[in-house]
């Protein structure tokens, strides 16, 4: 049951949140101990806020859209009076002091915070091992890398640990964890949710994404956490539609005519994508041209010209915000970490410049495609999953992604599910994805045809076999 017919449950009085809560947590309390999704866990409190529901419920009153919906936060975003460690002994102590303004927005809706999750330090590094918590692996396979940097949130949506999480996506950390995991995970437009309280790791670059199951609860989660915030300078004041309706729209098949732009050069010549991928994404398109879509082919710049750009801009901006810690802590940090952010060290004013100066030209690339198609499709990640705890695999594939463009252009970008690996006798089948690309501000386009393929696809009620 999605969080969707659980929060209308809960309304009529049919499911208590009470219930739903000690469910979730027993399911918490035996998985978790193999996933390492969660690094801060509050279950009094949880109940606490689930029996306050219930009480509104008896009396005929609902306090929102999750009336009574337990949900979980990426440990960077902060909640007022809980930790906010980012998965580092440098923030070990640290304990918020207010709601960030997403967590502000999830309450007010009427959920319940239930924990915090699992990140690499401090939305960067990797998965290591040298840090107060272990990495969070995958639901699918055990021995896997459950994608980054919001790895937690991947691992526990997936694993049906919680309905809903947030995840921050800053060169594609919600929708890497949502590739590998087997999940919905979106980046919306630039501006579109708010940053204010969320720990930043590049300014410029930084966004705040849902993590769920399906298409129509990431839209409606989505539809909660957006808005103006005028606390956040990059805040925009586009008003805010119904995602959920144009999800469901979608869900009825309703694309035809919808033309779909193929950026098939980033994964076939920039970057050779696993084999699998391939061939996954192109049986995606096919269900959609079947229901009515054009599929065209379409071309841009290189992706490694965006993703060198881009990462100018996040070493130089993470460098600066790390700057006096790597002086005065460098041994707190991880290794990977610690030499991830010392890259920016060694970068000029200069390079920091001409990638401000030529981000509008990468723009406009990408929204020159939008005069020949409505939405467009990439490969997210270019490889399957690889061992958590194997550094060179790591080193290898964790690079090899479409996903940062639509940080540096800030276009809303979206990963699904596509279908599984053929399994073998060794090997457990595991997930495969493709993203999502929209106009600016055109995120109903991207939950259109992405519920669309979800329904036709019939991937809405396949889970990772986790017994608990």
């Amino acid at each position: 049951m999605g969080w969707l017919e659980a929060a209308e449950q809960i309304r009529v009085g049919a499911l208590k949140s009470t219930t739903y809560v000690e469910t979730l947590l027993a399911r918490i309390n035996t998985l978790d101990p193999q996933l390492h999704a969660f690094v801060h866990l509050e279950p009094d409190n949880a109940l606490q806020q689930a029996r306050q529901a219930d009480k509104l419920t008896q009396t005929g009153v609902s306090s929102g859209p999750l009336h009574g919906i337990p949900f979980a936060l990426k440990d960077i975003i902060d909640v007022e009076g809980m930790p906010t460690t980012a998965h580092s002994k440098i923030l070990a102590h640290n304990i918020a002091t207010h709601d960030a303004e997403v967590t502000r927005r999830l309450k007010a809706a009427g959920g319940i915070i239930i924990g915090k999750l699992a990140t690499h330090e401090f939305a960067y590094g990797g998965p290591c091992f040298d840090l107060p918590r272990p990495p969070a692996r995958n639901p699918w396979d055990l021995r896997m890398f459950p994608g980054g940097s919001s790895s937690g949130s991947g691992a526990a949506i997936a694993a049906g640990l919680i309905p809903v999480a947030l995840g921050t996506d800053t060169g594609g950390s919600v929708r890497n964890p949502a590739s590998m995991c087997g999940i919905v995970g979106m980046k919306a437009t630039y501006g579109r949710v708010s940053r204010r309280g969320v720990i930043p790791l590049s300014f410029s670059l930084d966004h705040v994404g849902p993590m769920t199951r399906t298409i129509a609860e990431n839209a409606a989660i989505l539809s909660i956490i957006s808005g103006h915030d005028p606390l956040d300078p990059a805040s925009s004041c586009k008003p805010v539609p119904d995602f959920l309706a144009a999800a469901k729209q979608g869900a009825l098949g309703d694309i035809q005519g919808l033309r779909i732009g193929v950026i098939r050069h980033f994964y076939r010549d920039d970057m050779v994508a696993h084999p699998a991928v391939a061939s996954g994404i192109e049986s995606a398109l096919g269900i959609l041209a079947k229901l009515g879509a054009e599929v065209i082919e379409v071309s841009t710049l290189a992706l490694q010209e965006f993703t060198d750009s881009q990462r100018v801009l996040l070493m130089s901006e993470s460098y600066a915000i790390h700057r006096e810690w790597l002086q005065t802590r460098p041994a707190d940090y991880a290794k990977m970490t610690r030499e991830k952010l010392l890259h920016g060290a060694f970068l000029s004013a200069a390079d920091y410049v001409q990638s401000v100066r030529n981000r509008p030209r990468f723009i406009a690339a990408i929204d020159a495609l939008f005069e020949q198609a409505d939405i467009l499709v990439t490969a997210s990640s270019m490889d399957l999953q690889f061992p958590v705890d194997d550094a060179e695999a790591v080193a290898r594939c964790y690079p090899r992604q479409a996903r940062a463009p639509f940080n540096l252009s800030g276009h809303p970008a979206i990963s699904v599910p596509i279908g599984f690996t053929k399994p073998d006798d060794d090997e457990p089948p595991l997930p495969l994805s493709m993203q999502l690309i929209g106009r600016h501000f055109d995120e109903e386009t991207v939950f259109r045809v992405a519920a669309c393929h979800e329904v036709a696809a019939g991937l809405r009620n396949i889970h990772p076999p986790l017994e608990a």
